[in-house]
């Protein structure tokens, strides 16, 4: 974990944040500026800034990070429905905390492309 991270920060409980589930790798909680009706930030306990910074030895975390998605689409019911799961990779593609992170978002109908 890294002192300056606000992902770090909510890990460690130093933020509060609404937490929709946590385990040993991940925590997953409501962003604060939801862009549809369910809109959670998955992210792992381990430090990681971006996509470009995963290791081979990290393949199990990210798996782990999108089955925790699936879990959280099922129990809030828009697993049938349709979801979308982003990772954005560094500031053009509108990354802006750099721990990586998984927008898990759904309740309703999502436009393509998202912008």
């Amino acid at each position: 974990m890294t002192e300056d991270c606000i992902f770090c920060k909510i890990i460690k409980g130093d933020i509060p944040a609404k937490i929709a589930y946590r385990d040993d790798f991940t925590v997953a909680f409501y962003d604060i500026n939801p862009q549809a009706p369910h809109h959670l930030i998955i992210i792992p306990h381990k430090h990681i800034e971006t996509l470009n910074d995963l290791h081979e030895d990290d393949s199990e975390l990210i798996g782990h990070m999108t089955q925790t998605a699936i879990k959280l689409a099922k129990q809030l019911n828009i697993a049938e429905e349709g979801y979308r799961l982003v990772i954005n990779c560094n500031a053009d593609a509108g990354q802006s905390v750099f721990h990586i992170h998984a927008h898990l978002l759904g309740g309703r109908r999502l436009q393509w492309p998202p912008g």
